[in-house]
């Protein structure tokens, strides 16, 4: 589903990215981690194309993102880290209008947007002004308009947070459901226990370069002889030592949160 081959972006002198090589298959929810300024986000957009890459390739089914752009994000549903919604319309309008931008016709957007309302919980709340939504609502609108016009792949960054528990539990089932559909989910988060649970591979970024990529279990295997958790992955990869200290501290002697 995304091919990504040699990617970099530069701004100036830096290398934000440095070449950045990665598949992901069709069928499968894939995490991006790392710590900020690693590259996540640049990287992301450089896939999802709202950012042009300095040098290397993005695929997104077939599809060259250089050659045809708008073909690719015809078949991209994206959520950023900082979703901007207009506050001033109804839940119901703003998905009329994100189904617009996709190409929908009215007939097909009416329909489809009451069932994401529906199935997120926001049928009493579709024809309400988007400005009384708390933060969790505003939320499941946001995913609900990244599906609206049924793309193949969903690219999420950072979508747990200032989620409440059930929130949280119904996004992790939607990406499941949506990845044993046959369709694909990029997904970056910090959340390592999240990424561990729903998550068949992840990739490791560290100062714009992958330092591994693999299932979780193959990364605990590799990475800490099979005993250890993703948390234990990441910070061997990328932690620094005092990172690696305060967790210890945080820690009893059986490995577990005191």
């Amino acid at each position: 589903m995304i091919k990504v081959t040699g990617l970099q972006k530069r701004y100036g002198r830096f290398t934000a990215v440095k070449g950045v090589d990665l598949e992901v298959r069709r069928g499968e929810v894939f995490g991006f981690l790392g710590p900020n300024g690693a590259g996540k986000t640049t990287t992301m957009k450089m896939v999802a194309g709202l950012l042009k890459p300095s040098a290397g390739s993005v695929v997104i089914n077939g599809i060259d993102t250089s050659v045809d752009p708008v073909a690719a994000k015809k078949i991209i549903g994206y959520i950023p880290d900082r979703p901007y919604l207009y506050e001033r319309l109804t839940g119901r309008e703003f998905l009329a209008f994100v189904g617009g931008v996709y190409g929908m016709s009215d007939e097909a957007i009416a329909p489809r947007a009451t069932e994401l309302l529906n199935l997120y919980g926001l049928a009493h709340f579709g024809d309400e002004l988007v400005e009384s939504y708390s933060h969790g609502m505003k939320q499941r609108l946001t995913l609900a308009a990244a599906l609206l016009h049924s793309p193949l792949l969903l690219i999420i960054d950072e979508p747990m947070v200032g989620l409440d528990p059930a929130g949280a539990k119904l996004i992790k089932q939607v990406f499941r459901s949506f990845a044993d559909d046959g369709k694909t989910v990029f997904v970056s988060t910090h959340t390592l226990e999240v990424a561990e649970a729903i998550c068949d591979r992840v990739a490791i970024i560290d100062k714009g370069e992958i330092a591994t990529m693999g299932t979780v279990d193959d990364l605990k295997e590799l990475h800490t002889e099979g005993g250890g958790r993703l948390e234990d992955v990441f910070l061997k990869l990328v932690g620094s030592p005092d990172e690696q200290a305060v967790i210890s501290v945080l820690r009893d002697d059986r490995g577990v949160r005191a």
